[in-house]
């Protein structure tokens, strides 16, 4: 089944969703989501449902049937649901899921409810996960439309003037988001989402 677009970010979305996948991205290193591939799978999965990435959902379905999960579960993951989502993984792909409904800004009740499941590193990996499938969905989503027009089948909430400047543009703005995200790490800058209350220090 065709996957549609949900959301279209700006480029100044994507240059802050950039900004925040790559000062993330090392907590996925020694933590138990980052040596477990279905568990990451199943966060870029519920993450790439609510976003609509087209392409994201090619890959990442081949990625989690590489990863052992079964044509059930990625389905039921790319149909909003966590149906043979072992129970401990559950609060995290919810987690991912309501990251990505409210563009990266979930409430401090869902991140504080990801701290007290499972601790300040896993949390934080989890966090990554999300993050970095947003960043993979947010470039990819004009793609995705673009790839559709080409092919006689344009997404009807994008236009192409959209699909070749948000292209563009990212293009442009990820090395600057990048520099910036190393210098953020540099400097030990929080790292939490920007909607919690309770920051957890960058280290």
């Amino acid at each position: 089944m065709k996957m549609v677009a949900k959301k279209h970010y700006s480029i100044r979305e994507i240059y802050r969703i950039t900004y925040d996948a790559a000062r993330t991205r090392r907590f996925m290193a020694g933590t138990n989501l980052g040596r477990d591939k279905q568990f990451t799978e199943r966060i870029m999965l519920a993450v790439t449902e609510v976003n609509g990435c087209e392409l994201c959902s090619y890959a990442h379905t081949r990625f989690a049937l590489e990863a052992g999960l079964s044509d059930a579960e990625i389905r039921s993951l790319l149909g909003g649901l966590s149906e043979g989502v072992p129970d401990h993984q559950i609060p995290a792909i919810a987690f991912a899921q309501h990251y990505a409904d409210t563009g990266g800004h979930p409430d401090s009740a869902a991140w504080q409810n990801i701290l007290d499941v499972y601790g300040e590193d896993e949390a934080l990996s989890v966090l990554a996960a999300a993050r970095i499938m947003m960043w993979g969905n947010a470039v990819g989503i004009p793609l995705s439309s673009l790839r559709s027009r080409l092919k006689g089948a344009a997404d009807p909430g994008s236009g192409l003037g959209y699909e070749v400047a948000t292209i563009l543009g990212s293009t442009v703005v990820t090395p600057f988001a990048l520099l910036q995200a190393l210098v953020s790490v540099k400097r030990r800058a929080a790292v939490a989402p920007a909607a919690s209350k309770d920051v957890v220090a960058g280290r």
